[in-house]
Parts: C-alpha cells; structure tokens; sequence
C-alpha cells in the first residue's frame, strides 16, 4: 500500500475532536478538490510503497486503540481492506476519513467519517485541466453510495466544508438525497480555509446554521495548534 505518512496526534475534527490517534494517510485520491489541504497525497502523490504488516507494526507502536484511516482517498488504497481486517482483529477502533463515492469496506467500520464534496472543491480547467475537472464534478457526489456508508457502518459523521450560503443550501439537498433519515447532530459543518484568520470569517454563518437546524459545529483543532503542517 502507498502510505504517505503515519503519525501519532490528536484528532482535530468531527465528533473524536481531541482524542489521541495513530493516523494513517494513504496516497492517491480520486478527485481533485480545488483547496485541498493535502495534495501530497491527492493532487501529487507521494510515499513509499509498504507492506500491511509494516504499516500495522508502526500503528501498534502507539499507546492508543484509535486508529483515522485517511488520504487522499483510503478507499482506493491497494489492499485497503485487508489493512482494515487486520485493525480489527488487532482490536483498534477504526475511523475512515473518506468522500463517499467508494462502495464500503465488508469490515465493519467504527466511524465513517463522510466529507462529501461540494460544489465549491470543483477545481478550474486551469488548474486542474479539462478531464480533471470534469471528472471531480461529475462523480464528487454518490448519494447511494453515502446511504450504504451510513447502513453499515457502527456509527458515522456527515462532514461538510462550507465557506458561504450556497455551501448550506446545498449540504442540506445532499443530506436529503441520501435517502434516510440523518440526525442533525451527525451533519458537522467545518470552516472552509487553512487558517485561523479566515475559518474565523465562516463561524458566524456554521454558529448560525448549528442554532437553527441542531447541526454541529466542528472547529479544526489541528489548524488550531499546528497550523496548516503535515504530520499534525
């Protein structure tokens, strides 16, 4: 599998904010969102090649049973189910930080922690050129695919990225199309940016959506206390 990087910190968002984790960030991702926050596993991969008992070695390296699977996109990582059978048996609590438009796992999940794509991750044809982008926007939403997330997994989080309005609206017409009923307390709405100052700009919009519809806000913790860096 191409890892990226492991690391041992805090959780930064969704509903484990704060609890001490190993991190595991595979690279390579099938979409291309304009801000990402890591293209060094998305946009330009990059990592080594490791075996499943390397990387699970250097997880169990780390006084904690939280386990955040991530990317780029974890779903596509070769041997990704695999990996994650071998974290169950070995008795981790296991988070997927995942888009939702790969099918899940047949091993159970503990968290799917669901971030799907909004139309404010499409990329330009500049930056991305023309097949990329067109390829990000017609395939960053899966409603079935969501839908079979949230039904099989043991709990799960719907994570989405908003900078204005518009982002609202159209978190809310996802939401709807999945197709079941979703607890507002499981829609977070996080601060578009990799800074303090301008995730500050969003907070009284996500303040306001979270009092009006009983969502949650989930700030950025590891913006917070690292800043924009790898490894946090």
């Amino acid at each position: 599998m191409r890892i990226s990087e492991i690391f041992y910190s805090v959780q930064g968002e969704g509903s484990l904010t704060g609890v001490p984790s190993v991190f595991v960030r595979t690279s390579g991702c099938n979409l291309r969102c304009t801000w990402c926050d890591t293209p060094y596993a998305s946009w330009s991969p990059e990592g080594p090649e490791m075996s499943l008992d390397a990387i699970l070695a250097e997880v169990l390296r780390h006084p904690t049973r939280h386990v955040v699977v991530t990317g780029g996109e974890p779903m596509v990582a070769k041997g990704i189910h695999e990996f994650l059978l071998q974290l169950r048996d070995a008795g981790k609590h296991i988070t997927i930080e995942t888009a939702g438009t790969v099918l899940p796992s047949p091993v159970t999940i503990d968290l799917a922690s669901l971030s799907p794509k909004l139309a404010n991750s499409v990329p330009s044809t500049e930056k991305a050129g023309a097949a990329w982008a067109t390829r990000h926007d017609q395939t960053r939403l899966q409603p079935a695919v969501l839908r079979a997330w949230l039904e099989q997994s043991r709990d799960f989080q719907l994570k989405f990225v908003i900078s204005n309005e518009a982002d609202l609206h159209e978190a809310q017409r996802v939401v709807t199309a999945i197709g079941i009923p979703v607890p507002p307390e499981k829609i977070l709405l996080m601060p578009e940016g990799t800074s303090m100052e301008i995730m500050r700009t969003r907070y009284d919009l996500l303040v306001n959506a979270c009092l009006t519809h009983g969502y949650r806000l989930s700030p950025r913790l590891h913006i917070e206390l690292f800043g924009n860096t790898r490894g946090t």
